[in-house]
């Protein structure tokens, strides 16, 4: 690694954060991020407080010839927060949410994890699309799509986003909205941080809640194939107040495998009511606690599923349609998994975040249809081959099934390439080298999945 003491020593007098490099007793914990199958060593961890802090680490990693990676939350599958040898921009120390009840809108700063944002939203009874997970990050997630209970009635994080101050690769900081800097709001709204490091984003708020209807049925793996029809059918006839996921899982003893229906209301009665009913009363469940529940709970209902420093492998691709054969594979390629902690997800998209066209923002994802997950998850490094291994063989058994499009945030370290960046931007890719090549042309911000400028 460089020597960066000197330029260390010498920012220190300035720097409102934290500088860790190696020898710091703090820097192994802070270099950590959600996965633990990650294990990168930085340079130098710049924790910032603020966008002054950000411009002068961004700086620093340039003078030096450093790469740079942007942490937020840390929670992202790949591991794209940290760096070897590099500079990891850390905005954990940078959290707060204002809300402003009055005009429904609600700003983060760049380290705010998505439990902390619903929790002061929700005091005053509002709340946008964020993550399933109440310790991923606000921004990570939004700028890379932002998939949620909320999506069918309010579309996606993104589709929320007003605005957001940006920290460029020359330093600037700059504002992106509709009414200033529109090219780089429009990158910046699934453009997955290539554009610079977001240190606020500002949110368009809706009423929900407190109180929704949400949680968690699930039946013995033997009724997969009954059950996850059932999922279908209702995933179809959904409408925008319904939020559905399927799960094939392992239950609590670690042992016995289950297949689940997880289920967000956000209406006042109507299809939803009865879609809730025909899932509590399919069969004989081993497991129901879907019901009446705060929604800031409903969104940390599933944290402990994914435990921060549990080795992660995931695959995922998006479906049209989820015929019975694609049913069939999803059952008989969970019941090789090596792991209890291993998971296959069905998430289904459907009514806003599918109504906004295409190139209305880079975010490409916009069809109607299921999201597939293979979710590959153990603690122990001796698991890891066996545990890549199943997530990759029940990924290309799905491949006859599949559509062209995926899904940002779940591409893995493997998938960062030129078919990874069509398969996520499809028709906005060209657009995105454009504006790359005019607020990134030396291509600073690309560890990531990368956009490289138009020019390169």
């Amino acid at each position: 690694m460089p020597d960066l003491a000197p330029a260390v020593g010498d920012l220190s007098k300035s720097f409102s954060g934290r500088l860790l490099l190696p020898q710091h007793a703090d820097w192994d914990a802070a270099r950590r991020v959600h996965n633990g199958l990650v294990d990168k060593r930085p340079a130098l961890i710049a924790q910032c407080r603020g966008s002054a802090d950000i411009v002068s680490a961004v700086q620093l990693a340039r003078e030096h010839g450093l790469e740079i990676a942007v942490r937020g939350g840390g929670h992202n599958v790949g591991g794209r927060a940290t760096v070897e040898g590099g500079v990891m921009i850390d905005l954990s120390l940078m959290k707060y949410v204002h809300v402003n009840p009055a005009a429904r809108t609600a700003r983060a700063a760049g380290g705010t994890l998505w439990g902390q944002f619903n929790r002061e939203t929700q005091a005053h009874g509002l709340a946008t699309t964020g993550g399933v997970v109440s310790t991923t990050g606000v921004a990570g997630l939004t700028l890379g799509g932002g998939l949620g209970w909320l999506m069918p009635k309010h579309g996606m994080a993104l589709d929320n986003l007003i605005s957001a101050e940006m920290v460029l690769a020359d330093g600037r900081i700059v504002r992106a909205a509709a009414d200033e800097n529109a090219d780089l709001f429009w990158a910046a709204r699934g453009g997955g941080g290539n554009f610079g490091v977001a240190s606020s984003l500002e949110f368009r708020l809706h009423e929900v809640g407190p109180m929704v209807t949400g949680g968690l049925v699930a039946w013995p793996a033997e009724r997969a194939g009954d059950v996850l029809r059932l999922y279908r059918e209702l995933a179809l006839e959904a409408g925008d107040d319904l939020m559905l996921v399927a799960g094939l899982i392992t239950g609590p003893d670690q042992v016995t495998k289950l297949v689940g229906i997880v289920a967000g209301f956000f209406g006042r009665g109507g299809d939803g009511e009865k879609a809730i009913n025909r899932i509590k009363s399919f069969g004989q469940p081993v497991l129901d606690v879907l019901g009446p529940i705060p929604y800031a709970q409903l969104n940390a209902m599933l944290d402990d599923s994914y435990p921060r420093g549990a080795r992660n492998y995931w695959k995922a691709h998006f479906c049209e349609g989820l015929d019975d054969a694609a049913l069939d594979t999803l059952i008989e390629n969970f019941n090789t998994c090596p792991s209890p902690m291993g998971q296959i997800l069905i998430e289904r998209f459907h009514g806003a975040a599918t109504r906004v066209p295409v190139t209305d923002t880079a975010y490409a994802l916009r069809a109607e249809g299921f999201n597939l997950v293979v979710l590959a998850q153990w603690m122990a490094p001796a698991d890891d081959d066996p545990g890549r291994a199943w997530a990759r063989s029940a990924y290309a058994a799905l491949t006859p099934f599949v559509a062209s499009t995926r899904y940002l945030n779940y591409l893995d370290t493997d998938e960062g390439d030129a078919a990874g960046l069509a398969a996520a931007y499809g028709p906005n890719v060209q657009r995105l080298q454009s504006i790359k090549a005019r607020y990134d042309p030396e291509n600073v911000f690309h560890l990531n999945v990368n956009i490289p400028p138009s020019s390169l």
